[in-house]
């Protein structure tokens, strides 16, 4: 497997962003090693808040969670998905798949062997952290999924299916502009920036550009079956849930309503629809902050 890493300089002085970053290493199905870069922030004996984010992004969608929910006591860890951040990139879009992103996500954790775990979940944050859930039900207090799914090959939504084409037929994959397209409010230059750095120019985006098409909304997609053994683990998790979707998603609006439905711990919670797009965390984070702390 062939490997690029971004350069540190490219995330030299970057809006609003001030937490060094940590380092572990995972190996994937060939050998190779690949680092994984994460936030680790707060008292270490504090109660674990895991933030995962999805695509294109990377830790830096949750700066502004990070110092209030340290502050609140918590231990505040926010990885970045191999392919995205500081994290190795994989040069070849072969290279990442859903079962591989599970797996080296689930040798991270493994390694930091965290329990107790709140976990905060968006877009491939969701797929790829609800799968650790499954895996690991014992590691997790509670949940909070917004703006995801856990797809098993039965369709998907317009807004999806116009996201799918446009990723893979787009000439330039603008990660800063995707992402900002993505927001209610209009970001500023310097954050549509730090949404470039990791990217020095278009080889980088092989996992940028491939996870759209690993989404599976076929019967005929990888990872259906791996999906279906985790649902049926989640029907099972009668620790709390607690959805926070957003008003202004087309991708994944309605999404709120099968956790509702199929998780046991999400009976009675105080659920809720909040202001935002697709990025719901740059749109309202103190309010979403607050549903993590149970506010």
């Amino acid at each position: 497997m062939d490997t690029l890493r971004t350069p540190d300089d490219r995330f030299g002085d970057l809006f609003e962003f001030p937490f060094p970053p940590s380092y572990a290493t995972v190996t994937a199905i060939d050998g190779t090693a690949l680092r994984l870069a994460y936030i680790d922030f707060g008292p270490r004996d504090g109660t674990p808040v895991l933030l995962l984010h999805g695509e294109p992004s990377w830790s830096y969608l949750y700066r502004h969670f990070i110092v209030s929910l340290a502050t609140a006591g918590h231990r505040v860890i926010a990885p970045d998905l191999i392919g995205f951040g500081r994290s190795d990139k994989p040069a070849a879009r072969s290279d990442y798949t859903y079962e591989a992103h599970v797996d080296w996500m689930t040798q991270w954790l493994l390694q930091l062997d965290l329990t107790g775990i709140t976990l905060f979940c968006q877009d491939w944050g969701g797929l790829i952290g609800l799968r650790l859930v499954a895996a690991h039900p014992e590691r997790f207090a509670r949940l909070v999924i917004g703006n995801t799914g856990l797809p098993i090959g039965t369709g998907w939504s317009e807004g999806f299916a116009a996201w799918l084409k446009f990723s893979q037929e787009v000439p330039a994959f603008h990660v800063g502009g995707i992402v900002n397209g993505g927001c209610v409010r209009t970001l500023t230059p310097a954050e549509i920036a730090a949404y470039d750095a990791p990217f020095p120019d278009e080889t980088y985006k092989a996992g940028a550009r491939q996870f759209p098409a690993l989404v599976p909304t076929t019967p005929e997609h990888a990872s259906v079956a791996e999906n279906k053994a985790a649902w049926a683990v989640l029907e099972t998790f009668d620790r709390p849930v607690v959805t926070c979707f957003s008003d202004h998603d087309a991708v994944t609006k309605g999404g709120e309503r099968v956790f509702q439905n199929r998780i046991p711990g999400a009976k009675g919670q105080p659920h809720r629809i909040v202001a935002g797009g697709h990025f719901l965390q740059e749109d309202c984070p103190e309010a979403l902050v607050d549903i993590i702390l149970g506010r």
